[in-house]
């Protein structure tokens, strides 16, 4: 049987619409808490742009790096101004016709050193800025006048030394004394002495003077092979009668076999772009830790290209002057006696072929060519002749001076020597001999 179920359908009530709930309103207390929290945000994050700006200005300006997203990274350039506080950036044309443009930073020049006990510029790495090396260094370099009579009147030139200890000895150049018959130095404070001559070396172009004092404020030598290419060196003399001048510049080259213009003989010398000037001579090079680390000489410095200056390295130097200080010369150097030419360069080539009224160079022509003899010397005694070239000494090749030197630098005065030898003729034919000499002491040099 089927139930059949009858179902009736209601509709449901109606559901109530939702009413929202109104934002209770803040009181001020939420509101000054909310404020000050996005206050602290804003702070913090312009906390945070302006140490990023210094830090990258610091490290443009100290370590020369390149800070992302700083002016520096666009090649911009940066110009240091004493007379703004605060930074300004101006734009400029670049000037190659593109329209680019080039941005200058403008700063205040920054406390790069401190205060020494001596009362100079110090670095903080223990090197001086020039202003120090100046302080520092200048009382010991004196100046000094050389006068053609015995009681001063006749002043017949001027130089730069270096007190070299506190008893009164200064180092200077040779030529700075030439032809002098008395001699008078006058320190920084302007103080006069008359000055005695210890000792003198005209190949080196190095002498040894005297005053009687006490205390004086010597130098302090350096190190000059610890010197390295780049770095920054200050010269201090006194070029043209201007006491007390500073310049300064940087290592520009070590080693530097630099012949004097007056005697041919080769000292090792520092190049540098400082400025040298004739009145420097007996002046000081001073790197940046106040040490002298050479002795400038207008005999060492090029007249032929502007920026070339050289400077004898102390460490040559020294041994120089304490033989002059202990003997009045130097001691055990020897000489031959003779004045040569390096053969070869091939303009000295045809100047020789020139002097021997030859077409034309020969062929093969090598060694060094003799353009005088000093009678005085024993080799004055042998066969050999003004325009005679020199092959070989004592069985090795000679080509230059550094050959000849580095063969008799061994040797002492009376030591015996063999020189292969030719003679040419006008036709460039040449005739082979032999000849053998004494050395002779150099102590007159």
């Amino acid at each position: 049987m089927v139930r059949r179920y009858r179902h009736s359908w209601q509709t449901p009530p109606p559901v109530p619409p939702v009413q929202k709930k109104e934002k209770e309103p803040l009181s001020p207390e939420k509101k000054d808490r909310r404020a000050a929290f996005w206050l602290k945000i804003v702070a913090v994050l312009l906390v945070l742009i302006l140490v990023y700006c210094i830090g990258s200005d610091i490290a443009i300006y100290r370590f020369g790096l390149t800070v992302p997203g700083t002016p520096s990274a666009q090649s911009d350039m940066t110009n240091d101004s004493s007379d703004h506080g605060t930074n300004a950036d101006a734009s400029v044309p670049s000037g190659s016709g593109t329209g680019s443009e080039v941005v200058i930073q403008q700063q205040e020049k920054p406390e790069a050193s401190v205060q020494a006990e001596d009362g100079s510029q110090k670095a903080a790495d223990g090197t001086y800025t020039v202003e120090g090396v100046a302080a520092a260094v200048r009382p010991s370099i004196v100046e000094i006048y050389t006068y053609g009579d015995a009681n001063q009147k006749q002043l017949s030139g001027t130089g730069s030394g270096i007190i070299l200890s506190e008893d009164g000895y200064i180092i200077t150049n040779a030529h700075v004394l030439t032809d002098g018959k008395s001699f008078t130095v006058t320190l920084s404070d302007e103080t006069e002495y008359t000055a005695t001559v210890v000792g003198s070396d005209s190949k080196t172009d190095l002498a040894v003077i005297h005053v009687d004092a006490k205390d004086l404020p010597a130098a302090t030598m350096g190190d000059s092979d610890e010197v390295v290419l780049g770095e920054a060196v200050v010269a201090i003399g006194n070029p043209a009668g201007l006491t007390g001048s500073v310049t300064n510049g940087i290592v520009s080259g070590l080693n530097r076999q630099i012949q004097s213009d007056s005697t041919g003989y080769a000292m090792n010398c520092i190049q540098t772009n400082a400025a040298i000037s004739p009145g420097n001579s007996g002046g000081a090079l001073v790197n940046m830790y106040g040490q002298v680390i050479g002795i400038t000489s207008s005999k060492y410095v090029s007249s032929s290209y502007e920026g070339l200056g050289f400077a004898i390295t102390i460490n040559d130097v020294l041994p120089i002057i304490q033989d002059l200080v202990q003997y009045g010369h130097v001691k055990d150097r020897v000489r031959i006696g003779i004045t040569f030419i390096s053969l070869e360069a091939e303009e000295i080539q045809i100047q020789f072929a020139d002097a021997l009224q030859m077409d034309s160079a020969p062929a093969g022509l090598q060694g060094i060519w003799v353009t005088e003899i000093d009678d005085s010397c024993d080799v004055g005694n042998t066969s050999l002749q003004v325009n005679d070239v020199i092959v070989k000494v004592d069985g090795k090749e000679v080509n230059n001076y550094d050959d000849l030197l580095e063969i008799i630098s061994e040797k002492k005065p009376g030591d015996e020597l063999r020189a292969d030898c030719r003679h040419y003729s006008s036709n460039g034919r040449y005739e082979e001999y032999s000849i053998r000499f004494h050395l002779m002491d150099d102590s007159n040099s």
